[in-house]
């Protein structure tokens, strides 16, 4: 998982993050924590007091490509995710990238699995 998400990183934004590591938390939820994520770019405007505007243009991209990192996650899983988010702590260079998925043995609308 986090091999997919850093290759997509660095599909998306031309290079990938240099550490990563995933962890569920709890049995429907996915955390992956990005490390060394940002463009030279992005660190420069950083310093430069611009944090804010490196946050919003990583939430743009990330809305622009969601479909893709959720896709990644449902094909290794093969579990629906339900909810998919991801923010940028631009001080310390990481990004988080968390998915929650629908409950195993529901029918997708909350109320049980249909008996085969």
């Amino acid at each position: 998982m986090s091999n997919a998400l850093v290759a997509l990183h660095k599909e998306q934004f031309g290079r990938g993050p240099t550490r990563a590591q995933t962890h569920f938390a709890g049995p429907d939820a996915l955390l992956c924590i990005l490390e060394d994520a940002l463009l030279p770019a992005e660190r420069k405007m950083a310093e430069t007091g611009e944090s804010q505007r490196v946050r919003e243009s990583r939430i743009a991209f990330q809305v622009a490509t969601s479909a893709d990192f959720i896709a990644a996650i449902e094909r290794i899983l093969q579990r629906k995710v339900v909810a998919f988010s991801s923010t940028t702590d631009v001080d310390n260079d990481v990004v988080f990238e968390n998915f929650v998925f629908e409950p195993v043995g529901t029918d997708g609308n909350g109320g049980p699995a249909p008996q085969r």
